[in-house]
């Protein structure tokens, strides 16, 4: 849930500063998997018309309910296997490095 990134920042600096007026997207969680309706709100208040190209069925509250849990959980799973692959790739360089050194001691 990274809302620093570049991209990000540009549109919405565009939008503010009224160079937009018109958002084409292919799916609604593809500009930001959460808080969408923020940027939607701010596309609305500087008159930019927003264009959903994949809109899917209407589905239930309970059902976005559910698919907004599943998100989150692949969010925050992606980022527990994330770190454990970069503290994994540390200890193999390290070991690496050590099997190195002791063959050129």
């Amino acid at each position: 849930m990274n809302y620093n990134k570049k991209g990000l920042k540009l549109l919405l600096e565009e939008i503010i500063d009224g160079q937009v007026g018109r958002l084409v997207i292919t799916h609604k969680d593809r500009l930001l998997r959460f808080g969408a309706e923020l940027v939607f709100s701010i596309c609305e208040a500087k008159d930019v018309e927003v264009l959903i190209i994949n809109k899917g069925v209407d589905t239930s509250f309970e059902e976005d309910l559910a698919k907004d849990v599943l998100e989150i959980i692949t969010v925050f799973s992606a980022r527990l296997y994330g770190s454990r692959s970069h503290k994994n790739q540390k200890l193999r360089n390290g070991v690496k490095q050590a099997v190195e050194n002791s063959q050129t001691c």
